[in-house]
Order: structure tokens, then C-alpha cells, then sequence
């Protein structure tokens, strides 16, 4: 891939056999029409006395800085930097745990998850490009966890947007549903007799089918690019404020769809000086045996874990970090044509956890820093710590803490004896209505829910 600054930048597809597009086409579109997701042609870069720049810059105008870089030339960028100041209205702490090891906390957001920080810019980027539009956009997404409550509480009420969010019904706390299934308007909540891969499998089909083109169908997943963009802004804040002198960082990532680690792939190709990237996966862990193995087989079905939502058994976006590397995975997980793993392994590290170490280092993390964790962050957490043991490597390392404890009361009463203070954002939604419609893992009536919504 060349990696060079373009004003007009296109956006090409993983299965390479679809035209290139804008940043708005790409946006709208979700997926490509072959069924391949959306990457930049050319990665624009930031420059070391960029980087010294942005250092102590609050978190909008870090946003509006990287966000630019892709959205130059379109009709979203004389608008950028009111989105992120509006957007980006709440606290990025960065919590100093030991030596040179912090916590960067995600869960501060209006729904306590990583997933604002995307949902929310994505809402206000659509907000602008379906304007004047006469008729509505529908988004269409499945979540194991915090994606489908981020995605409805950012386009709630946005004009000409529906809404439809599939998630399975077992694999999701009672505060995770409830964020999605209080909302009711333009969102439309569906309990799915399945796991998330199921959700997931559905959606895709719907947009790659021919029999709903009347439908103005897009993904609001990691699966679209505009997913994506966003979460390389926060890895860029991270580096910024904490590194010092050009120094290396180390982040650790807990991953499902492989979204969020996408983000710091992206902003490590931009120019953010990054020893490794670990990618800490739960009991999911095609990708630490692919890494080892150099064979990609998916885990159907997937396992369930208590960090639900990383439970997938084939993460969408490791397409993207195959093309990254000069590979091709297609849709369904076939590797096409193979990666450079040398150049792969030298900036990625991966680990799986499972529930009995995720469980530990919960208890850990309390007890020896008073850390409190959740499971995700506490994968991620395990994750960084089994690098170092591996490695013995030093310096700045980050971990990334994904959702905030307070939506996993349960679990931290029977680790740690006590629940964890809620934030405002949860307490809204305890004691309000739920409206949620129950669906079997069908495509046929998946497709005919559809057309009853919105094909009128």
C-alpha cells in the first residue's frame, strides 16, 4: 500500500473487485458492493512535530486534527470541528496504574462504552450527508454487547435515519439491553434466537441482497469505514499526552470484531511510534492460533465468555489487517492470498484469555492497584501483563478499558464483594419501558421484517 497525503482520498474494497469510492459514498454504503470493506487507498500521515504539536490539545481538536486528514474535500470537513467539540463533550482519562503501565478509560462516554467515541461522530457525519434528503437511511447493525446501545443513543431522533440493531439475547447484561430497548422512535430493537456471529451473518446477507436494493440499507458495525476513523483519534491522544521524547508505546487492545485494534493499526501506519500492538482476545481465539499457525480457521459457533462482546468466532475486520499486509481474506474468512506475517508479526502480538484469568486478573488489579476492571478491560489488562512475561519488554504501555464496571454489577459483586458506583448514564435507564421484537435465526423472515419496516 503506498502511504502518501492525498486531498481527494478514495476508499478501495478488501475483495478488490468493487469501484472506488469517497469518504461519503463509503460512509453511506457500509459495505462494498462485493461484499468487501472499505479502506484508504493512500494512509495520510502525521508528521513527528505534528505529533509534539498535539500534545496537551484537549480531545476535539486532537479529532479534528486526524479526523481532517480523511475527510478533506468533502462536505463533511467545514463542519469537522463543530462535530467533534459536540461529539467529544466528556473526560479521556488516562489512569497511571504502575512504572510506566496506564489504563486509557473509554466508558465515559453517554452509554459508558468505547463505542461512543465512533457512534457518535459517525451519527453526526451521516447527520450532515443525508441532510436534504427526502427519503430516510436505514441502519442496520448487530452487536454482542455495547455497539448496538452506542449506535441507538447516538441517532436517536436524527432526521431521515432508522435504525435496527440485532443482538443475542444471552449473550448481553440486563444494562447493556436495557440502554438499547428503552428508546423505542426511530429505533428498532431485535432479540435474535442466536449468537452474535448469527446477527452478524444476517446482516450481511440483507445488504448483499438484490431483493432489498429498494431499501436504503447501510451498517453502522466496524464494518463501516466510518467505525473505524474515529477510534484512531483516541490511540493518537494516548501517545501524545503520556509519550515522551519520540519514545515507543506499547498499546494492548482486548478485541472482538477487531475494530478497536484496528484504530491503532491505523494509527500506527499513520506515523504514531508504536513498539507492538497486543491483541487480547478471549476464548475466541482464531487470531492467536492463526498467528502461530499461520492457518485462519473460524470458531463456529463462538464461545461464549463473560467479556461478551468479544465473542466472535470470524472478526470482520481481520480482513483489514490481511489487506494491511498485503493479503486477501474474503467475506466468509478464506484466505485469499496470504499476508506478509513476517511484517505482521513484527507489529502485532496476540494472546487469548479465558474466563478463569479474566476472572483472576479482575481480582488482581483490585488488590494489588485498586484497579477496578470489567471483563474486557481485564482481558486487555491479562493481556498486556503475559506480554511482558513473555517479552520482558519496558517503557510506555497502554491497556485499553473498553466498557465501564458498573454495566457488569454481577460479576464484580462475586469477585470483589461490592458493585461498583453507577454512573448517571445507567441509572437513566433502569426504570424505563423496554420495546424489543423477538426474531428466529431465519433470513427469510429476517428479510420479510425488513420489508414490513421499511420497504413501503
Amino acid at each position: 500500500m503506498t502511504v502518501i497525503k492525498s486531498e481527494l482520498l478514495k476508499f478501495y474494497s478488501t475483495n478488490r473487485s468493487a469501484p472506488k469510492v469517497l469518504l461519503p459514498e463509503a460512509l453511506l454504503t457500509g459495505q462494498a458492493p462485493d461484499r468487501g470493506l472499505y479502506m484508504p487507498e493512500m494512509i495520510p500521515q502525521i508528521t513527528a512535530n505534528e505529533l509534539t504539536a498535539l500534545k496537551g490539545k484537549p480531545y476535539p481538536e486532537i479529532a479534528r486534527f486526524i479526523l481532517s486528514k480523511y475527510t478533506s474535500g468533502t462536505e463533511i470537513d467545514p463542519m469537522l470541528a463543530d462535530l467533534c467539540h459536540d461529539a467529544y463533550n466528556y473526560e479521556v482519562p488516562l489512569e497511571h496504574i504502575t512504572d510506566r503501565r496506564y489504563i486509557m478509560r473509554l466508558d465515559h462516554g453517554p452509554t459508558a462504552s468505547f463505542k461512543d467515541f465512533a457512534a457518535r461522530m459517525m451519527a453526526r457525519m451521516f447527520g450532515v450527508l443525508r441532510k436534504n434528503s427526502d427519503t430516510p437511511l436505514i441502519i442496520l447493525t448487530a452487536t454482542s454487547g455495547d455497539t448496538g446501545s452506542a449506535i441507538a443513543q447516538a441517532f436517536y431522533q436524527i432526521p431521515n435515519i432508522q435504525v435496527m440493531v440485532l443482538f443475542p439475547p444471552d449473550e448481553v447484561s440486563d444494562r447493556q439491553r436495557k440502554q438499547m430497548t428503552t428508546l423505542g422512535g426511530n429505533i428498532t430493537i431485535v432479540a435474535l434466537d442466536g449468537q452474535f456471529d448469527n446477527c452478524q451473518a444476517l446482516v450481511k446477507q440483507a445488504f448483499a441482497d438484490p431483493q432489498l436494493k429498494h431499501i436504503d440499507l447501510t451498517s453502522a458495525n466496524s464494518i463501516n469505514i466510518g467505525r473505524l476513523l474515529p477510534q484512531i483519534v483516541y490511540y493518537v491522544y494516548a501517545y501524545v499526552q503520556l509519550a515522551a521524547n519520540g519514545e515507543p508505546v506499547t498499546f494492548c487492545v482486548p478485541s472482538g470484531n477487531f475494530g478497536n485494534m484496528m484504530g491503532a493499526v491505523l494509527a500506527r501506519h499513520m506515523g504514531v511510534p508504536m513498539k507492538k500492538i497486543v491483541v487480547a482476545t478471549n476464548a475466541n481465539d482464531e487470531v492467536p492460533v492463526y498467528f502461530l499457525s499461520h492457518k485462519y480457521n473460524k470458531i463456529v459457533p463462538s464461545r461464549v465468555c463473560i467479556s461478551n462482546a468479544m465473542n466472535v468466532g470470524h472478526p470482520s475486520n481481520f480482513a483489514r489487517v490481511v489487506d494491511l499486509y498485503g493479503g486477501r481474506m474474503d467475506e466468509t474468512g478464506i484466505i485469499r492470498e496470504e499476508p506478509n506475517m513476517d511484517r505482521m508479526l513484527e507489529d502485532l502480538w496476540s494472546v487469548s484469555i479465558s474466563d478463569t484469568e479474566t476472572r483472576r486478573t479482575i481480582q488482581k488489579a483490585w488488590q494489588d492497584h485498586r484497579l477496578l476492571l470489567e471483563p474486557h478491560g481485564a482481558v486487555g489488562w491479562a493481556g498486556l501483563t503475559r506480554y511482558i512475561e513473555a517479552t520482558g519488554e519496558t517503557g510506555l504501555m497502554i491497556s485499553i478499558e473498553t466498557a465501564h464496571p458498573a454495566k457488569f454489577p454481577d460479576e464484580i459483586q462475586t469477585l470483589l464483594g461490592f458493585e461498583p458506583d453507577v454512573p448517571d448514564s445507567l441509572k437513566a435507564v433502569e426504570s424505563k419501558q423496554e420495546f424489543s421484537l423477538s426474531l428466529a435465526n431465519d433470513y427469510q423472515q429476517f428479510r420479510a421484517l425488513l420489508n414490513e419496516r421499511y420497504g413501503k
